[in-house]
């Protein structure tokens, strides 16, 4: 079985090491006594797993460290300063942490000075008097609402205090149920703090992430997030929108706007005169007054409309993830059709394709209901490029059960599928049903799942050749060293360059169209962030191959 076809858990390599404060000697030598001494100042590695939520916290820690002086290490082993930040959707992810302890207590015992602090959603309030025996190599556990104090607890704003402090928990808790959690009230004032103090590191100087809410309210059985991020928490509408201003005028080409579940923005945040005109409610789960108050489609109506000084749209692309089926309006939908910056994709989780299991996830909708608005999505948004999340071998489910999940990837024909074999997480409200579907069974059908849905995404993707797509470059592509056949998913990496290519100075390339798609090409390494119009000759499952278009 091939595990990059799996819901993926993505391991962030880090950018390449940046230097901390300057090392210069002041200009007034009598300053000088009050410079921290450099050795204090820990070199950092920060190691990241999961979604595209940890993706941004770690920029935002990494830019948080690089402020208070801290260099970055180039790897964990020769780091002083290692920073976890875990996900535990998946058993596989907290168990590659585990895996890894008996590796950082060696770094420890050669570098004494180094010290693990670990963070993300494997850090629970529930879990915190269990968290030293599961981690013994971590000195230090922030919860995802405690990370923007990971300097102070650490103490190094002053580059003063021991590195490695450990002190008691701090910050707010909640209760959801009857379980004690982080919230995520002071989020949106310290993320508001560092962008003004230039204190995020992004990963990317091409695309950057926007996170407008934080933590999650929905019912799903099977997942943690609620308990580790605490109830939704919108970021103020104003605020959003300045730092989407700030992203453009630092020449990114594409926004992703970011959130457990992205599309319930504003439902929290309080009722404004101006947005008088927004009248909309949820069609399924629970209930909530949102008139009156900003939504997503107020918020991306409002970043398309940003214009530079020659009235040209500030960002060429924006995208959101991951979105809800409760909150998929008709609103957002005119948005999505309304505003030329909003990307044609779209990814929507469906879970299980069966109603009773869906009842059992918690998920408070129908395929009927799911298809509708899979149905007017479609029509509103030509060629929009549908991706789905699916978990095989929930609780109860009966082989009839699949068998309608594959059904419906039959009938909704998705790019892609992110699958998953569903794994019990401790403390969520699935444990108190029964797993009994085997381990065997969840592999066969996840397998079975795959098989089917290869096909289907090499139809999808073979629908664009011989078309031009527009491709946002993002990658220079090391060459791979090896052919495939042409009946293969040639585009899964690119050729080799032959010795004209070469001699010419191009590269390997590799960027995203407006639909998501990956796609390789050979170009100059200039058009590293650039928008480049490809034709598409290739097609495999996962990719495409193209070459620059010529017009005219």
């Amino acid at each position: 079985m091939t595990t990059g076809r799996l819901l993926p858990m993505l391991e962030i390599a880090p950018p390449p090491p940046s230097a901390g404060r300057d090392g210069a000697a002041p200009d007034d030598a009598r300053v000088a006594e009050f410079r921290p001494e450099s050795r204090v100042l820990p070199r950092f590695y920060v190691w990241t797993l999961g979604c595209q939520m940890n993706r941004s916290d770690s920029e935002e820690m990494a830019g948080r460290l690089l402020a208070a002086g801290c260099a970055e290490a180039a790897s964990m082993d020769a780091a002083d300063l290692v920073v976890i930040n875990t996900c535990a959707i998946r058993e596989a992810a907290e168990a590659k942490v585990i895996g890894r302890q008996g590796e950082l207590a060696k770094l420890k015992h050669a570098n004494p000075s180094m010290r693990v602090v670990m963070t993300g959603c494997a850090v629970r309030e529930m879990d915190r008097e269990r968290l030293d025996h599961r981690f013994p190599a971590v000195d230090l556990f922030l919860r995802p609402d405690q990370e923007p104090e990971l300097v102070d607890r650490l103490g190094l704003a002053s580059a003063q205090g021991p590195v490695g402090l450990l002190g008691g928990s701090s910050g707010a808790t909640t209760v959801v149920g009857r379980t004690v959690v982080g919230v995520a009230d002071h989020l949106s004032g310290t993320r508001a703090s560092a962008i003004e103090g230039g204190a995020v590191h992004r990963s990317s100087a091409v695309s950057a992430w926007l996170p407008i809410i934080y933590g999650c309210d929905k019912t799903c059985t099977y997942c943690i997030v609620p308990f580790s991020r605490g109830p939704e928490r919108s970021r103020p509408f104003d605020q959003i929108v300045d730092e989407a201003r700030s992203i453009a005028s630092h020449g990114y080409r594409e926004v992703t706007l970011l959130g457990q579940n992205v599309n319930s923005y504003g439902h929290d945040l309080a009722p404004e005169a101006r947005f008088g005109h927004v009248r909309t409610e949820r069609w399924a789960g629970r209930q909530l007054d949102l008139g009156s108050r900003p939504d997503l489609a107020e918020l991306i109506r409002a970043i398309d409309g940003l214009r530079t000084a020659d009235g040209s749209p500030a960002i060429s692309r924006l995208r959101f993830i991951t979105s809800h089926p409760w909150d998929l309006s008709d609103r957002l939908i005119a948005a999505m059709a309304d505003c030329p910056s909003v990307c044609e994709a779209l990814h929507l989780p469906v879970q299980s394709g069966d109603d009773a299991v869906l009842r059992r996830m918690g998920r408070q909708y129908t395929i009927e209901h799911y298809l509708e608005r899979l149905e007017r999505i479609r029509e509103a948004v030509p060629e929009l490029a549908i991706s789905t999340d699916v978990i095989v071998g929930f609780c109860g489910e009966a082989e009839a059960q699949f068998d309608s999940t594959l059904r419906l990837l039959e009938r909704v024909r998705y790019d892609q599928v992110f699958a998953a074999a569903y794994s019990e997480r401790p403390g969520t409200p699935a444990t108190h049903l029964a797993d009994d579907v085997s381990s065997e069974v969840k592999r066969r059908r996840l397998n079975q799942l795959l098989a089917l849905q290869e096909p289907i995404g090499l139809e999808r993707n073979q629908s664009w050749l011989g078309r031009d797509v527009e491709v946002l470059v993002d990658t220079i592509v090391p060459p791979r060293t090896h052919e495939h056949d042409d009946d293969g998913d040639v585009s899964s990496e690119p050729r080799h360059l032959d010795e004209a290519q070469q001699g010419s100075g191009l590269v390997h390339l590799s960027g995203r169209s407006r639909g998501n798609k990956l796609v390789h090409l050979t170009g100059p390494a200039g058009w590293l962030g650039s928008l480049v119009d490809v034709r598409i000759q290739h097609a495999g499952a996962y990719a495409l191959r193209g070459a620059p278009a010529t017009h005219g």
